[in-house]
């Protein structure tokens, strides 16, 4: 592993297929709809993209319950159609990531059909059983983040089988061998075929507690979590037993010496854990995962205090590894509803992914990002999120951030010949791509602006972080490479910004970068609403701004 990987301050796109675009009008998005549109993400500015499942499921939980690892769901397309797609993005110069979902399967999967039968067939251990108490019921107290016990009882065998998710997606047992050698023999399939990484799903719930104990309960005032609510009762629980277990450790670095055999591949978990920036920074060190991503960003807390505290958080941890940082996907609300106050808006859009960009480590942005979408409100009668169905009122679910791409303004927003599989807000057909490559100050051409500029700045993509303390609304860091060292400030409010500068000398302004910029009078700093300023640090400066830097 060299500085030069491409993953190291990589910006990686990330795609819904199911919304992304319909080629064979049934509503749904498909492996063809993306080869098309690739021109577009080559054109966005991205290195990578990230594909979320595309494989054979039933779809109980939108192909996150896969039932068979090494093929291509009828509904999305052929293995064939996913060569053509590798090939269209080496081409354009794009990396290609897939998502692996490695700790449990789909109920039918061939495994637990054969595994389900009896408890003495070549399969019996290969998914994690357990006898019922004395009462009848589950061996402990351990809950689905979908809500309700984590056990699912089997009358064919006369036990319980574990499910953190869905009932539909057992859990697999990786204290089984022949388990983890099956697991590794898939991801090697598609490393084959020349991906150029995997995004891990849930990767810290690959191993369970072999003893069962209960998992301890949570006093209210600590009910917070990521990607779920303080309402679910997944949050009454400390998740000490469920997942994060020791073991995982091991089996991380067996799948690292897996992709250590293939040139310049990078492996990018997604982590949710009691603690998730430990977690992180334990699982990208040496010899483990090259990248981790977790919730703490994908939160309402929009201040500079909190982005700030949690970036200092994992960089005090995280002395090996490398971050991935995202404010958006496919299960959370959009952040421009999160963040943006009721007012969404096209300089804010910018603000987010500029922010977003200039941290420390990768990023990950979410399709309709670079459009400025916000969440769609889908009623309940058109709700296909199991999550958002089970805990509505108060949860809605995570439909409303995968509603279809919206490429023109028809009814359809050019995403599908037929009725799409969740209904096309009106207000994104206002945002859709083809108004907004003809708007010189839309959000998608900001986007682009800031990507083609970044490209050329080494300190944003590989440098190390320095904060300075700052008041609200004002983020401002130092990005140093080498002896290159920038002045990073962002004013996260609408409302025009001042900071004073503990700077002497002049302060060198970078342009080019697309956003309403800052200046620079008389030691102070003056940021326009969701302004920022860019600017070069010679060595005093930098000295002053980290005092004890060699």
């Amino acid at each position: 592993m060299t500085d030069a990987s491409w993953w190291r301050g990589a910006v990686i796109y990330q795609i819904y297929p199911r919304s992304f675009q319909d080629t064979d009008g049934d509503g749904v998005g498909d492996l063809p709809g993306i080869i098309e549109r690739l021109d577009y993400v080559a054109g966005l500015g991205v290195d990578a993209i990230w594909i979320a499942p595309f494989f054979t499921s039933p779809m109980a939980d939108f192909g996150y319950d896969i039932a068979d690892y090494r093929n291509v769901d009828p509904l999305f397309g052929t293995l064939a159609d996913f060569d053509r797609l590798l090939a269209k993005a080496h081409a354009l110069g794009l990396r290609v990531m897939i998502d692996q979902v490695l700790s449990h399967t789909s109920a039918e999967h061939a495994w637990f059909r054969e595994s389900r039968q009896s408890r003495d067939n070549p399969k019996a251990d290969w998914y994690v059983w357990a006898d019922a108490r004395a009462d009848g019921g589950p061996p402990n107290n351990w809950l689905s983040l979908f809500g309700g016990s984590a056990w699912q009882w089997e009358p064919r065998r006369g036990q319980y089988y574990l499910h953190n998710f869905l009932t539909s997606q057992p859990d697999l047992n990786f204290h089984h061998p022949d388990v983890r050698a099956a697991v590794l023999d898939g991801v090697k399939f598609w490393l084959d075929k020349g991906v150029d990484g995997l995004r891990l799903d849930a990767i810290n719930f690959c191993f369970h507690d072999t003893q069962l104990r209960d998992n301890p309960p949570k006093p209210k005032d600590k009910r917070v979590g990521r990607g779920f609510s303080p309402d679910n009762p997944y949050a009454f629980q400390y998740h000490y037993y469920n997942n994060t277990q020791p073991e995982n450790l091991a089996f991380l670095g067996e799948l690292r010496a897996l992709m250590d055999r293939y040139d310049d591949v990078a492996a990018l978990g997604e982590i949710s854990s009691e603690d998730s920036l430990a977690t992180m920074a334990e699982y990208t060190r040496r010899g483990r995962l090259h990248m981790g991503y977790s919730f703490e960003l994908l939160t309402d807390d929009f201040s500079a205090a909190y982005i700030r505290g949690t970036v200092q958080t994992l960089e005090a941890q995280m002395t090996e590894g490398w971050p991935c940082w995202a404010i958006s996907n496919h299960d959370v609300e959009r952040v421009l509803t999160r963040w943006g106050g009721g007012r969404p808006s096209a300089p804010l859009a910018n603000l987010l992914t500029a922010m977003l960009c200039s941290l420390r480590g990768s990023v990950c942005v979410y399709q309709g990002e670079e459009l400025g979408l916000t969440e769609a409100d889908v009623p309940y009668e058109a709700l296909r999120d199991p999550y958002g169905i089970a805990f509505w009122p108060q949860f809605k679910g995570r439909d409303g951030c995968r509603t279809p791409m919206p490429w023109t303004d028809d009814p359809l927003a050019g995403f599908s010949s037929g009725s799409a599989w969740l209904p096309v807000p009106q207000e994104h057909r206002a945002l859709a791509v083809a108004r907004q490559e003809i708007d010189p100050a839309s959000a998608l051409q900001g986007f682009r602006t800031f990507m083609r500029w970044r490209h050329a700045q080494p300190a944003l993509r590989t440098g190390d972080i320095h904060f300075l303390e700052t008041a609200e609304p004002i983020l401002a860091f130092m990005r140093s490479c080498g002896d290159d060292a920038l002045l990073v400030a962002f004013n996260l409010s609408e409302h025009d910004a001042v900071m004073d500068l503990p700077l002497d000398g002049a302060l060198p302004l970078l342009d080019g970068h697309g956003l309403p910029p800052g200046r620079v009078q008389n030691g102070r700093l003056y940021l326009p609403g969701y302004g920022s300023v860019f600017a070069r640090l010679d060595a005093a400066q930098r000295q002053i701004i980290e005092p004890g830097r060699a």
